[in-house]
């Protein structure tokens, strides 16, 4: 929204300053971490009054988490708020990345909110149904990846871009989209299944979104791309905007989810930051890149899978609990070590994904 304030710019003022994405960037970063500073307290208190007993602690997991008991859930509203309203000050809203990504990050939000009020109202871990959640998913994410193809350029549609190699493509033709729809559905559910502890989940999606922010830039930028040899998709450098936002608001979330936690963000927060790191890398082509930058994602979603095919298999376990970060509370770590090491391998992988933009 401020950037049409350029439109009273002479071309050497301060209202010049707008036309810059890095410069909107930074200011989305500064509103929605002020937004999670200003509304975090006040909406906690008000999440505790209107939900009593909080989010219902599942009976099979550890038994250490019983004494969460009482903590609000829902907490991703921060986090979403702070987001909405920052990207849509900051952001061009003449751009359909914008607004593809934005789709998404409510779409999923909203069946997030539905499944937390479910929980909380009936005080059963259980939800809304699976089939329901899945189909909701799965609809938004069909919309938004033909919406992704009608705004890549010509070259690049129903393409699949492989990373490390130059100009190389992979054509997908009609599994284009089934394929785009199970990266934003699979980057939705693997964050939700990492959120179980304290802190655990938001900073490797803040790492995974600024990751996801810079390369959006970078392929947004025909100079950029010409140097790094990796494929033009304009109008993704807005983008970046969007995953500033996101940052801001996910550490003014991380301030009241910090160990021990005031707030859970629940599936409000965990379906709609997924989804919205799977449309971030729809829309950029760097599908296969977010599987090494959300490698946490993908380690705590495919223990879950291995655990449950190997159990029915075999009638017994590969790890003492699943998603994975349970395992190591069985093994005796405690939850500050498991949250800091995912931590610090979420950064590493980072530097890796990273890497795929010149490593060619």
């Amino acid at each position: 929204m401020l950037y049409w304030l350029t439109a009273l710019s002479d071309g050497g003022d301060f209202f010049n300053l707008f036309r810059y994405i890095t410069f909107r960037a930074g200011g989305a970063f500064l509103t929605a971490l002020l937004f999670g500073f200003l509304f975090g307290r006040p909406l906690i208190d008000v999440l505790r009054r209107r939900q009593g007993k909080g989010q219902p602690i599942r009976d099979d997991g550890p038994e250490s988490h019983a004494k969460k008991s009482g903590t609000p859930t829902m907490g991703g509203l921060l986090i979403v708020g702070a987001l909405l309203s920052s990207t849509l000050l900051w952001g061009r809203l003449d751009n359909p990345f914008i607004w593809l990504v934005l789709f998404v990050t409510l779409g999923f939000g909203l069946i997030g909110f539905a499944d937390d009020y479910a929980k909380v109202s009936r005080q059963n871990s259980k939800g809304i149904s699976g089939r329901l959640r899945l189909g909701c998913g799965l609809l938004i994410a069909i919309i938004a990846s033909w919406w992704a193809v009608q705004y890549h350029p010509s070259g690049l549609q129903n393409q699949l871009a492989l990373p490390f190699f130059k100009n190389a493509l992979l054509n997908l033709s009609v599994f284009f989209v089934p394929f785009a729809v199970f990266v934003i559905v699979g980057s939705a559910n693997a964050v939700n299944l990492t959120d179980g502890l304290d802190g655990l989940a938001i900073m490797p999606v803040m790492i995974a979104a600024g990751t996801l922010g810079v390369i959006a830039y970078a392929v947004g930028r025909v100079d950029f791309t010409n140097y790094l040899d990796v494929h033009y998709v304009p109008g993704t450098s807005e983008i970046l905007v969007f995953s500033a936002a996101l940052f801001g608001g996910g550490l003014g979330f991380l301030w009241y989810n910090a160990p021990p936690a005031a707030v859970f963000m629940g599936d409000t927060g965990a379906l709609a930051l997924g989804g919205a790191l799977g449309s971030i890398a729809v829309a950029t082509k760097h599908e296969l890149v977010l599987a090494i930058v959300g490698g946490i994602f993908v380690i705590e979603a495919l223990s879950v899978i291995l655990q449950v095919f190997y159990f029915k298999r075999t009638g017994r376990r590969i790890l003492l609990m699943a998603p994975i970060h349970h395992h190591y509370e069985q093994r005796g770590w405690s939850e500050p070590q498991i949250v800091i090491r995912f931590w610090i391998i979420s950064v590493i992988l980072a530097i890796v994904g990273l890497a795929t933009l010149k490593v060619r």
